[in-house]
């Protein structure tokens, strides 16, 4: 068996580099190995987090998308003018998947109950604990409803975190797809993966705002990794074959967002797939690196008490608005830097301060 291009995995990087490779002159044959079934996901992203050219390629995938967004604190609420906009696995389907589990990945073939010869190998198996990356977590659970009336949302609510802080940093994420289909999702920042407890938070989100679920349509579960310390040199090394997506560790440390590199990660496939791809993918990573990101995690994490973490998040949703659109396309200047760290901090001096060195650990 033989392809040109082979990814192992078949999760949102590898979906979105097959996207790109569809649209370049001579589309290389691609083929995917994953033993899993689709994963019933939503993925999102800011209008600002990908260019112009890129949301040409990417639009076909584009399931859903609105004008802006809103945020939601005890003490603070915003419209933003940004649009938002969220990809689904039905508006990206995975190409070609071969539903085997690879036994043997090499840069030239893999093992999944037969050898299958490629010029080109990526994993993109999703992410792995690795000791040169220290992880917390951004576990959700989300369910897709029809309501038996309006619910009244006309843009998303990425963070309504009015609700009782449980288990870490909560809260309510809010896609409405239509007048009464809405996507509900318990959202919690915390030190464990555990769902624990999010299933009842969506169904008592739902009755608080007087909303009945007529059916539940779908559920979606996850926890994303959020970066906390890393050492980039350490994790690249010996990697013989090229990584993306969350195999790769590209994801924002502090929103656990991935579209953004996903979509990096396709150019540089697009361009290199035919030459040395491994080390093109480790060179704009390691370029990419973003220590003041994993700073502000372990502000999040550590210096905040888990039922006080919101106060940090509703100070940065008080700066100004094109900061926060850099932040999220993690294109965060030296300037927006200082602006959002200065002043009194939301967390006790001292944790602040003993939050501020990155441990590194020996890979």
């Amino acid at each position: 068996m033989q392809a040109d291009i082979v990814f192992v995995g078949a999760g949102l990087a590898a979906r979105i580099a097959a996207l790109r490779l569809a649209a370049v002159p001579k589309p290389p044959r691609v083929l995917m190995v994953d033993p899993s079934p689709p994963a019933n996901h939503t993925w999102s992203f800011h209008e600002h987090d990908i260019t112009g050219q890129d949301r040409r390629w990417l639009s076909p995938a584009i399931a859903h998308e609105w004008p802006g967004q809103e945020v939601r604190f005890p003490g603070h609420r915003r419209t933003l003018r940004a649009g938002y906009a969220t990809i689904t696995p039905e508006s990206l389907p995975a190409p070609n998947v071969l539903r085997a589990k690879a036994t043997h990945i090499a840069p030239d073939h893999v093992i999944a109950g037969q050898r299958i010869d490629a010029q080109c190998v990526i994993d993109a198996r999703g992410f792995a604990p690795h000791p040169a990356l220290e992880i917390g977590f951004q576990k959700f659970l989300g369910l897709e409803v029809e309501l038996t009336a309006p619910h009244g949302l006309t843009l998303p609510v990425i963070m309504d975190a009015t609700v009782a802080q449980e288990g870490g940093y909560r809260f309510v994420y809010l896609l409405p797809f239509s007048p009464t289909r809405l996507l509900i999702e318990d959202t919690r920042y915390a030190d464990t993966p555990g769902l624990e407890g999010l299933r009842e938070g969506v169904a008592a989100y739902a009755a608080a705002q007087g909303w009945q679920i007529r059916e539940t349509l779908r559920e979606e579960t996850g926890a994303l990794p959020i970066a906390l310390s890393f050492d980039a040199a350490a994790f690249w090394r010996g990697a013989e074959v090229p990584r993306i997506g969350m195999r790769a560790a590209r994801f924002h440390p502090v929103t656990g967002y991935s579209l953004p590199d996903a979509v990096r990660s396709a150019n540089i496939i697009a361009q290199h797939w035919q030459g040395n791809l491994g080390a093109a993918l480790r060179e704009d990573a390691i370029a990419r690196d973003r220590p003041f990101y994993r700073l502000l995690t372990r502000m999040l994490f550590r210096a905040a008490d888990p039922t006080e973490r919101w106060r940090v998040l509703e100070r940065f949703y008080r700066l100004p608005e094109t900061l926060i659109e850099r932040f999220y396309a993690g294109n965060t200047t030296q300037a927006d830097m200082a602006r959002i760290l200065i002043g009194k901090p939301p967390v006790p001096i001292l944790r602040a301060i003993r939050a501020l060195p990155e441990r590194r650990q020996n890979a």
